[in-house]
């Protein structure tokens, strides 16, 4: 082997070593290679040389012993956030505050975490301690002072328990004779003002309703309303302009503009398997709301499109495909914004069968707006788990700015772009399939911690995009929302009756679009492996089933509106709609 001097081996700078068991907890042990720089000779200790590297100069590798915590008791991940080695493991503290909720309190962890208060001194009386000892009690209360920074500081919500925010009482108590004049303390009182001061405007204010996009957002008639029904296929008598009454540049900024928002708002708490999975249960309302709100902006987006496309009746077909070249401009320009959130609302409401089945509407568009759609249906096609959709985000956060030599001197320095908006249903299904394939307990009652820290990933990967949606510089539009508060909505119900009154099904037409079928994530889940085998092999890239053929009426499957983020139409390879000049079926 050539053993040139000074030339670096291409060899991997950690590799696993195994597992070792220590008071009963579980470490994964690893071996890290690092570079240590031999100086050449004539640099002695006592040379002036300065210690760079030489052409006749070795270079020595230097491997360090690494164990990470896999799995333990409660009482000693608690104790690893204070005593732990940090250098060693600097994802155990951000993953524990991130992930905790999914198996313990905050009250609990602050139980075990918080060391009682020293007991006050009868007056005159003076207890000397050793300075090994006194250096020992400092140290773990820097310790404990250091994590409750970075929770205040990266989880301040953990800590609303109204009215009484009993779990930011104790922490405020502990810093009042710990630290009681550093920054840690005044965050808590903070803090604790800001929960005080919503709770009283809230008190003062009426009681919220259900945001449903933009504020003010109309309610969807119930699809089971006759009223309802009757309403949206006679036509309504509506004031102002319509939303694609606007330029496809407001439109689609306006809705960037809101997803942006909401999802800078996201809890990534809430993203959590175990917590996003029980929104359904009895008593489960309220569970976390920033995701809910992004799911029902969602819908909105969705109800939209379905409502200004089939809304009249009475378009010709030429009429109806202009509206639908205009929403795929739109989308067009959200893929440019970079807004992958309402860009697949679009993309599913114009997948959906009451849209994809009017052959006649689908013949009348361009050329080059189906190419333009097929081209944007195939960001998200679910193929190799959403493999083209998560490159295609990878790209773009890596997208950097304008480069410092394009920069004119004195300027300030070349900023990222803004963006981009996520489609959030990717994380949400990541992480509740991650929970469902991995087991939160192992053998001897000891937490699987490194399922968490597997989240810890995603949810890392959703603050980072968050960061990103906050440099957006975008002005609201009071009439491009206005419109977006009155647009019609449409139930899927309803927008399939009224699609078989603007063209009738014909008996049996090969050449119909297949439907696509919406698949539930409770259905989904149903085909998912045990507990116990291994993470997200054959769980995420679950074949979808069959498309079935041509029914005579509307689907079956009704879904609520807080599931359709999950259980969006598949993805098209490609319009399937007729060619302009298709013949229709007898």
């Amino acid at each position: 082997m050539d053993r040139t001097a000074g030339k670096e081996l291409a060899l991997a700078p950690l590799q696993d070593w195994g597992e070792e068991t220590e008071d009963g907890a579980v470490y994964s042990v690893s071996l890290r290679r690092q570079l240590s720089q031999r100086l050449s000779p004539g640099a002695g200790p006592g040379g002036s040389q300065a210690p760079s590297p030489a052409a006749d100069a070795f270079l020595h590798y230097r491997t360090s012993k690494v164990r990470a915590l896999r799995a333990a008791r409660l009482e000693q991940l608690v104790r690893e956030l204070v005593s732990g080695d940090h250098e060693q493991d600097p994802g155990f503290v951000p993953a524990f505050l991130a992930t905790h909720r999914a198996f313990v309190s905050t009250a609990r962890v602050l139980g075990l975490l918080l060391p009682p208060p020293p007991p006050p001194l009868p007056p005159g009386i003076e207890i000397r301690k050793t300075e090994g000892e006194g250096l020992r009690v400092n140290k773990n209360l820097r310790a404990v002072v250091s994590v409750l920074s970075s929770w205040l500081r990266d989880h301040p919500q953990d800590f609303r328990d109204p009215p009484a925010h009993s779990d930011l009482g104790s922490v405020r108590t502990f810093l009042g004779w710990a630290a009681p004049a550093g920054p840690e303390a005044q965050e808590a009182e903070k803090l604790l003002g800001d929960f005080l001061e919503e709770a009283e405007r809230k008190q003062e204010e009426e009681p919220p309703e259900a945001w449903a996009g933009p504020p003010g957002a109309t309610q969807t008639p119930r699809p089971d309303s006759p009223e309802g029904c009757s309403e949206e296929e006679e036509g309504l008598v509506r004031e102002g302009p319509e939303l694609l009454d606007f330029s496809v540049d407001e439109v689609a900024e306006q809705l960037t503009l809101l997803d942006a928002e909401l999802f800078s708002r996201v809890r990534p708490c809430e993203c959590l398997g175990s917590v996003w999975s029980q929104r359904d249960r009895p008593g489960a309302t309220s569970a976390a709301p920033t995701v809910r709100a992004t799911v029902t902006q969602f819908n909105m987006v969705i109800g939209c499109v379905l409502g200004s496309v089939l809304g009249e009746q009475g378009l010709a077909a030429p009429q109806r495909a202009q509206r639908l070249e205009k929403w795929i401009r739109v989308a067009q320009r959200c893929r440019e914004l970079r807004n992958f959130s309402s860009l697949r609302a679009i993309l599913s409401a114009l997948q959906s069968n009451p849209i994809y089945r009017l052959k006649r509407s689908w013949g009348a568009v361009s050329r080059e707006q189906l190419s333009t759609f097929r081209k944007l249906s195939q960001i998200f096609s679910d193929e190799n788990n959403h493999l083209s959709s998560r490159e295609i985000l990878s790209q773009e956060e890596a997208t950097k700015g304008p480069q410092e030599e394009d920069t004119l001197p004195g300027s300030l320095p070349p900023k990222l772009p803004p963006g981009p908006v996520p489609y959030l249903g990717t994380f949400l299904t990541d992480l509740v399939m991650l929970d469902t394939a991995l087991p939160d307990m192992l053998e001897g009652d000891l937490i699987n911690f490194e399922k968490r820290r597997k989240e810890w990933e995603i949810l890392a990967h959703i603050q980072q995009l968050q960061k990103r949606c906050r440099s957006y510089c975008l002005s609201p539009r009071a009439p491009v929302l206005a419109a977006l508060r009155t647009q019609r909505q449409l139930s899927e119900e309803q927008s399939y009756r009224v699609s078989r009154v603007i063209e009738p099904p014909a008996a049996s037409c090969p050449s119909s679009p297949r439907i696509r079928r919406r698949i539930s994530l409770t259905k989904r889940l149903k085909s998912c492996p045990e507990r116990g085998a291994h993470p997200l092999v054959g769980v995420l890239g679950t074949p979808p089933p069959p498309p079935p053929v041509c029914p005579q009426g509307p689907p079956h499957l009704v879904l609520e509106p807080e599931t359709l983020l999950l259980a969006v139409p598949r993805p098209l390879q490609g319009p399937r709609a007729p060619a302009p000049r298709a013949r229709s079926c007898p």
